[in-house]
């Protein structure tokens, strides 16, 4: 997505010193960022922050969402119940061009203890700048869809 987007982004204690660098280099291309951060220095539970970033994504209050967690795995898992959320796992440029573009995530998943901040910085610009691939893997999508809504073939 080279256009300019609103991006919610938000994660626990492990993520905050990144998500201010991440939120202040979006910001300076011209994204809309609604950082809900929290603050404080604070031990902080993930699952309430992202389902917070993942209603905002799915109602359209924002067209994509950010968190930044420790290792990302939880937090892929607790985006990933709220409907509409397709979060996926950046820890390679493998795991970005899938999620992006076989998979049209709308949710970036970033794990500080996985990777570095250089390439937190390559991936969320690959992830931004990566598009939906459509055909076969939109009828996917739709799949995926139709389990959320418990019209998936059991």
């Amino acid at each position: 997505m080279s256009v300019l987007a609103r991006i919610a982004i938000t994660g626990d204690h492990h993520g905050v010193r990144l998500i201010d660098r991440i939120v202040g280099a979006l910001s300076a291309k011209g994204h809309h960022v609604l950082n809900l951060a929290p603050r404080g220095g604070t031990t902080v539970d993930y699952p309430p922050l992202c389902a917070a970033v993942g209603r905002m994504v799915a109602r359209g209050d924002a067209d994509l969402g950010i968190i930044v967690g420790g290792s990302g795995q939880g937090e892929v898992i607790a985006c990933n119940k709220v409907r509409g959320i397709r979060a996926g796992l950046a820890y390679s440029e493998f795991s970005v061009d899938i999620s992006r573009g076989n998979n049209d995530a709308n949710v970036m998943v970033i794990g500080t203890k996985v990777i570095d901040d250089e390439t937190a910085f390559g991936l969320l610009d690959r992830w931004l700048a990566t598009p939906f691939k459509g055909g076969i893997h939109a009828e996917r999508v739709a799949q995926i869809a139709r389990i959320e809504t418990g019209l998936g073939r059991e």
